[in-house]
């Protein structure tokens, strides 16, 4: 009984060795470890990478890269980071204390705001502060590749070849995608090129294809923020001015804010769901980068065409 007993304790033994160790092979890695904060740079960078490096994103699908947090296993891997990402420009407003914590520590980062042309936000209620949306504009992404690139060349153990590979690949959807857009765009009248969405996040899109940005639901460039009695008024005359028939919200947030709006305009406002700050699950229609941008960019042009 007693040799039974034994027999029965050193299988178990045996069994939880196994167990601890295959835990420790799939959590640790030999390749080089690269976190990203927002999952729309996450998902250039693993379209970057391949498998020449373990790609972590924080932030998951359908979430607000405004206050989106973390756990502290999460925070841990920013640490131990050979590479960290980050968007920049006041967007990761709930993850800046860990981002600040990684860059005092030394953790090889890159910014995207900093590889970019910067953009401030058009509205007076912003605070003439920059805009972290520069997603918006394939051009602008074109540039962060480029850096991304330069980054991971100089980590050590990196496949130098497939990462350069990759980023030629990458960047040639990416000009086929600006291409798609501005031919989509191109059939859209003057006069009716004008966006309303919940808050500001248009600037860069804006700004590369000729729109018009009437104004947003929620002033600055948080959505954190949320607007007055005042603020409706003000973008209902604006809206009424400016013809509009056509008004964006976010898929990442509830409509309700922008429904409000449509019936204070006194007007027939069409609400088209766009997706803006944030990938989402699989087959929910955004879950690319590149998915996204074609499905924005065909809302946008169904809704704004006559």
């Amino acid at each position: 009984m007693r040799m039974l007993r034994t027999t029965a304790l050193l299988a178990a033994t045996a069994l939880i060795g196994v167990s601890v160790t295959g835990c420790a092979d799939a959590a640790g890695s030999d390749r080089p470890q690269i976190v990203v904060t927002t999952n729309i740079l996450g998902d250039v960078v693993e379209n970057v990478v391949g498998d020449a490096a373990e790609v972590t994103t924080l932030m998951k699908p359908n979430a607000d890269p405004h206050s989106f947090e973390i756990s502290a296993q999460e925070a841990a891997r920013m640490d131990g980071a050979d590479l960290l990402v980050t968007n920049g420009l006041g967007l990761e407003e709930g993850l800046q204390q860990h981002i600040d914590r990684t860059a005092s520590a030394g953790v090889p980062t890159l910014v995207a705001g900093d590889v970019i042309d910067v953009l401030p936000y058009t509205a007076e209620d912003a605070g003439g502060a920059d805009d972290p949306h520069f997603w918006t504009d394939p051009a602008r992404v074109v540039d962060v590749v480029d850096a991304l690139e330069s980054a991971l060349l100089g980590i050590d153990g990196i496949d130098a070849e497939q990462i350069r590979a990759r980023a030629d690949d990458y960047r040639g959807e990416l000009a086929d995608l600006d291409e798609e857009m501005a031919a989509a765009f191109a059939e859209i009248p003057a006069d009716r090129r004008a966006l309303v969405t919940n808050h500001h996040v248009f600037g860069y899109l804006a700004d590369r294809f000729d729109f018009r940005l009437v104004g947003a639901v929620i002033p600055g460039g948080t959505t954190l923020a949320a607007p007055s009695a005042a603020d409706l008024r003000d973008l209902t005359d604006a809206i009424d001015e400016a013809g509009v028939r056509t008004i964006f919200a976010e898929s990442s947030q509830p409509d309700r804010l922008i429904q409000v709006l449509a019936s204070e305009a006194g007007i027939q406002v069409d609400v088209v769901e766009l997706f803006t700050e944030s990938l989402t699950e699989p087959g929910e229609g955004a879950d690319t980068y590149l998915t996204m941008m074609r499905a924005n960019t065909e809302r946008i042009a169904n809704g704004l065409n006559p």
